[in-house]
């Protein structure tokens, strides 16, 4: 059974992964350079955007966190047995 559900649960993500698509890239200026870099810039040229410093090393950390609370769960049974 944990096969089937398994094979059910792929086929259905992959099938739903063809529909996924990247935005188009918006198109270039006049002369093709940006005028605008910076904080301020639009959306989509170069030197704008959020920062996703502080993001990832938020998943870093929690990925480190759960990885010891795992480490230490096995450590603890193994104790025990």
């Amino acid at each position: 059974m944990k096969k089937v559900i398994s094979l059910v649960f792929l086929v259905v993500s992959l099938t739903m992964a063809i529909g996924v698509y990247a935005q188009a890239p918006p198109p270039p200026n006049g002369n093709g350079t940006n005028p605008v870099v910076g904080e301020n810039a639009p959306v989509g040229s170069s030197g704008g955007g959020a920062p996703i410093g502080s993001g990832i090393s938020l998943l870093i950390l929690l990925g480190a966190a759960y990885g010891g609370k795992k480490v230490y769960q096995v450590n603890l049974e193994s104790k025990i047995s």
